[in-house]
């Protein structure tokens, strides 16, 4: 397998563009190799992410940064000629799809929120043409939805492509009803579209399969105000709708249909039933059976989680859905491959760049592959591999500044004071010695019904990355009620908000004490979005654990939270149910809703707290923050500081609102716990 030279001349000229704007216009010099990451390193945007091509192979389509925001490009391959198709200051671009050769459809987003690229205000789905003469909002954002007094975001995303057809997509919307999520023959070029699952089984529609021919034939929906869904089945397109699995999704088991096999007969389905993790199993929908166990791993959930979220599991052709293979997200990312010949591609690729991840996917053109590399400890790169040819040319890397300067991430697994096994990260400064003890940080995830921290990636991963590049220990622990680990882990998180969720934090701790590298007399906790809020509750539960709590973007006041119309959880009625559940409670007025909602317990925490927030953040709306700060001051405890940057939402977008961020964050710690 050879090596082309990188694509110097596409690269080249996406710096150019880069360079151009202002967030760009005074680039520090390199620092040498063994110089630690400056803030602004960990922060600014990666030069590429998610680089696609055409159906013809003909042209790369990726983002790039520019005004300090990912921006869609597309380089020309015969000429490496690139061309900027956006060029947006407030969000970044997400989800770019290729529609046959000439056009691409994208949505927007922050792709710094903590769990993950997320659209809270953002969203819409944008057609343009590759060459930058045509273009049209297919749908709009919801902060245009908002700004224009509509608190129903209505909506159409992507959803699979039609072989063949370079000007209409299927996609997925609520366009005919707020609560259904529906599939639509939609034209990218006029935007008109045309509704595909009329006559649906229930008005709480959100996730279906289809069959090779494209008819809908698998549905899972929600019941209004219970947390259950129903999976619904029909033989065919003239058949009538029958149920096939009714579950609630805080208890389970859980029946979660995955995929077709070639005889659009058989399914694919994740199921938890008798067992902990999710596995692949294959389903008869007409005996209503579950048959052969496929594929399963005994720690991580395959194809979806417990909460019915798609992960890891089926690998699919996605011009045809004929099932390749299978994965898990493990600690580390693992592959089974049942095509032969992608089981021989993995293993070459894994001979040629050993201890890195290498995942690839074939181009749409059939003739060669994208190869995605990545390790825990230097930057993601992307490579154009020709099977024929043995040939392999580099496109691009995320992050090349971070080679050879990041540390191990390392996996770890703790147990719970009831008995849970819980998996997660630890990361340790360049140089340990093993008995040293040093101040730590403990990050908690934001969600909290999300894993938001995987191999190489994640706001808990860039945290860890940053803090133990200053000498800290960091410890990045999931906790009860993070999904993608089995189903006691998941299951155990409900009705245990602020409860037994705080103390699974407090137990990853005492692992780490346990391990030696914990100085106990010099420990933090950090967190953003619910890991702000599990910063501030560490805090009012146990002020001898901690010496100090930073807390992003936190919820404060979980009534307020959940019924403010200044946020967006509010109006989504299956969110709240789902937020309800968590708690514990059907009534937001119970004692216990006020009783784990650190606003009214400032009183109790004595310690130092660092807190910041995004002032048009509408996932957790900001007027709870301000009321922690107040109260925090009337108690005698002002935060040491309270930082807050205007048209920042969850998450902070412009790279010097986090480097000014996470630099007063690292003074604070120095102050707090040394270094």
């Amino acid at each position: 397998m050879s090596h082309k030279p990188i694509l110097k001349a596409a690269l080249a000229a996406a710096a150019l563009l880069a360079l151009a704007s202002p967030a760009h216009a005074q680039a520090p010099a390199k620092a040498p190799s063994d110089a630690p990451l400056t803030v602004e390193e960990f922060w600014k945007p990666p030069q590429l992410m998610g680089p696609t091509l055409s159906r013809d192979g003909k042209h790369l389509a990726a983002t790039m940064p520019l005004n300090g925001r990912m921006n869609l490009v597309v380089i020309e391959l015969a000429t490496r000629n690139v061309r900027a198709l956006t060029n947006y200051d407030i969000f970044d671009v997400l989800n770019v799809t290729w529609v046959g050769n000439d056009r691409l459809l994208y949505s927007l987003g922050q792709i710094n929120s903590p769990t993950g690229p997320g659209q809270f205000d953002g969203g819409g789905l944008f057609m343009v043409s590759r060459d930058g003469k045509e273009g049209r909002r297919i749908s709009m954002t919801v902060r245009e939805m908002r700004s224009n007094r509509q608190n129903v975001y209505r909506s159409l995303s992507y959803f699979r492509s039609i072989p063949g057809n370079d000007e209409e997509i299927i996609a997925s919307g609520n366009m005919t009803d707020a609560n259904s999520n529906d599939l639509y023959r939609l034209n990218v070029v006029t935007g008109r579209y045309t509704l595909l699952t009329s006559g649906r089984p229930s008005e709480y529609a959100y996730e279906w399969i289809l069959d090779s021919k494209l008819v809908p034939r698998v549905l899972r929906a929600g019941v209004k105000d219970k947390p259950t869904t129903v999976v619904w089945y029909r033989k065919d397109e003239n058949s009538p709708w029958t149920e096939l699995a009714r579950y609630d999704f805080h208890k389970g088991p859980a029946l979660v249909p995955l995929a077709f096999e070639s005889d659009d007969r058989t399914l694919q389905v994740a199921s938890n039933a008798g067992r902990d993790t999710m596995a692949v199993y294959r389903y008869d929908p007409e005996a209503r059976k579950l048959g052969e166990l496929i594929a399963q791993h005994p720690r991580y959930d395959m194809g979806a989680d417990a909460s019915g979220r798609r992960v890891a599991g089926v690998i699919t052709q996605p011009q045809t859905d004929k099932i390749l293979g299978y994965a898990v997200n493990g600690a580390k990312p693992e592959w089974v491959w049942t095509d032969p010949q992608y089981a021989a591609i993995q293993a070459a690729l894994d001979r040629h760049m050993p201890g890195r991840v290498n995942s690839f996917r074939r181009t749409p053109d059939g003739k060669r592959f994208i190869v995605t590399s990545s390790s825990d400890t230097a930057s993601t790169r992307w490579y154009l591999f020709d099977d024929e040819k043995k040939t392999m040319e580099e496109i691009g890397a995320a992050k090349p500044w971070f080679d050879g300067r990041l540390v191990e991430q390392r996996p770890f697994v703790y147990r719970t004071r009831d008995g849970l096994e819980i998996p997660g990260y630890y990361f340790l400064p360049k140089g340990y010695k093993a008995g040293t003890k040093l101040p730590t940080i403990v990050h908690i995830h934001g969600g909290p019904h999300v894993r938001a921290d995987y191999w190489g990636s994640g706001f808990g991963v860039r945290e860890g990355q940053m803090f133990a590049s200053r000498g800290y220990a960091v410890i990045v622990p999931n906790f009860r009620i993070t999904p993608g680990m089995g189903s006691k882990i998941f299951y155990a998180g409900f009705g245990a908000f602020g409860r037994q969720m705080s103390d699974d934090h407090e137990d990853a701790l005492k692992w780490g004490v346990e391990q030696g590298f914990v100085d106990p007399s010099r420990v933090c906790i950090s967190g953003a979005s619910y890991g702000g809020y599990a910063a501030l509750q560490a805090l009012v539960r146990n002020n001898d654990l901690w010496k100090c709590a930073v807390a992003g973007l936190a919820v404060t006041d979980l009534k307020y939270q959940l019924t403010t119309v200044e946020g967006d959880t509010a109006f989504s009625e299956a969110g709240v149910t789902l937020w309800k559940a968590i708690l514990g409670t059907e009534d937001l007025s119970a004692p216990i809703v006020r009783d784990i909602s650190p606003v009214f317990h400032a009183d109790k925490i004595k310690r130092p707290v660092f807190l910041y927030a995004g002032q048009d953040d509408i996932r957790v709306p900001i007027g709870q923050i301000h009321d922690m700060n107040k109260n925090l001051a009337g108690a005698g405890n002002a935060p040491k500081e309270f930082v807050i940057k205007e048209k920042e939402g969850h998450g902070f977008g412009r790279l010097e609102n986090n480097v000014d961020t996470w630099n007063r964050i690292l003074d604070f710690l120095k102050a707090q716990i040394g270094s």
